[in-house]
C-alpha cells in the first residue's frame, strides 16, 4: 500500500480514494448521503478531472521544452481522466440509471391519476430505456412526464399541443407547501427558461410525509395557495410549457426531502411512484396509453 501511495503520490491517493469512497455510498448507503455523493461524482468530479488534464497539458509542454521528467505528469493524467470519466454518464453516452432498487427504498406512495382525459407517457418506468432524462438523478429517479396527443410536434405554438391548458388535479391528500404560476410559458422547442421547474404546485402528502412535485404548469393557472389542504381530484393547476420543457408537458415525481428546503432541485432522493384507478401497471412506462377507469 505504500509502494502504491508513493507511485501515485499522496494526493492522488486521496483523490482516487475519495472517488471510490463516492461510488461506495451511492451503491451501499444510498439516502440524502447517496444523492449528493452521485450529483459530486457526476457534475463536480468531472470539472475537477477538466479543469486538472488542461493544467497537466500545459505543465507537460513546459516540461518538454526544460526538458525535465514528466512521468509523474503521466500519472496525475491518468488520475484526472478517471475523474472525467462519469460526465460520460452526465451527457448520456453511457446512459445509467442511479442505482436504487425500487424494491428497497421505502416509502413508495400510490396515488391518483392527476389528469382526466387520455394520457400519454412521454417517459416514465425505473430504465433508462424507458425513463433516461429521469432515472440518471437521485431526485427524479421514477419522475414522468406526461403529454396528451398530438405532441411531438414542430409547432412552435403550445395551443396546438394536446395536453395544453388541461385541468391538473391533486393526486393525494396533503397541504401545500409550494405554489407558484407567475413564470412565463415558453415556445416549444425554445428553451429559453427561467427555471428549471417553471410553474409548480409542491404537496406534503399526509400519510409518508414525504412529497409529491408537479412541474411545468401554466402561468397564472395555479388554483391552491400554500397552506391549504387539498384531497385527491382539487383542482391545483393547468398543464403549461414553463421551465427547462421542449414542450407542454405536466412533470411529476416524488421524493423524501422538502422541495423548499434542499439547497438545489437534485440534490434530493427520489421515491417510487405508483398510480390507482387506471388501465394497465402501476408504474406506466414510456408509451403507455393512460385513462381512468
Amino acid at each position: 500500500m505504500i509502494r502504491v501511495i508513493r507511485n501515485l503520490g499522496f494526493f492522488n491517493s486521496i483523490l482516487i480514494g475519495v472517488f471510490l469512497l463516492l461510488w461506495i455510498s451511492v451503491f451501499l448507503i444510498s439516502g440524502l448521503f447517496g444523492a449528493y455523493a452521485w450529483t459530486l461524482l457526476k457534475i463536480v468530479l468531472p470539472i475537477i478531472g477538466i479543469i486538472g488534464i488542461f493544467l497537466n497539458i500545459i505543465l507537460f509542454i513546459i516540461f518538454l521544452i526544460k526538458k525535465k521528467k514528466y512521468s509523474k505528469l503521466l500519472v496525475n493524467f491518468i488520475v484526472n481522466i478517471i475523474f472525467t470519466f462519469p460526465l460520460l454518464m452526465t451527457m448520456n453516452i453511457i446512459p445509467f440509471a442511479y442505482p436504487n432498487d425500487i424494491e428497497r427504498v421505502k416509502p413508495s406512495i400510490t396515488v391518483k391519476w392527476p389528469l382526466d382525459e387520455p394520457t400519454v407517457v412521454g417517459w416514465g418506468g425505473d430504465t433508462t430505456k424507458n425513463n433516461l432524462p429521469h432515472v440518471i438523478w437521485s431526485s427524479e429517479r421514477w419522475a414522468y412526464d406526461l403529454v396528451m396527443e398530438p405532441y411531438k410536434l414542430e409547432s412552435n405554438d403550445n395551443e396546438d399541443y394536446g395536453i395544453w391548458d388541461k385541468e391538473v388535479y391533486a393526486p393525494v391528500s396533503g397541504i401545500v407547501v409550494a405554489a407558484y404560476d407567475k413564470e412565463a410559458d415558453i415556445e416549444p422547442g425554445s428553451e429559453e427558461f427561467f427555471s428549471m421547474e417553471g410553474n409548480y404546485v409542491y404537496i406534503k402528502i399526509d400519510k409518508t410525509g414525504t412529497y409529491l412535485l408537479l412541474n411545468h404548469l401554466k402561468k397564472d393557472s395555479v388554483s391552491v395557495e400554500v397552506g391549504e389542504h387539498v384531497q385527491p381530484g382539487d383542482l391545483i393547476g393547468r398543464v403549461g410549457n414553463s421551465g427547462s420543457t421542449s414542450e407542454p408537458h405536466l412533470h411529476i415525481h416524488h421524493q423524501r426531502q422538502d422541495p423548499t428546503k434542499v439547497i438545489y432541485p437534485i440534490l434530493a432522493e427520489g421515491l417510487p411512484l405508483f398510480f390507482e384507478g387506471i388501465d394497465g401497471g402501476a408504474m406506466p412506462i414510456k408509451g403507455d396509453m393512460i385513462s381512468t377507469n
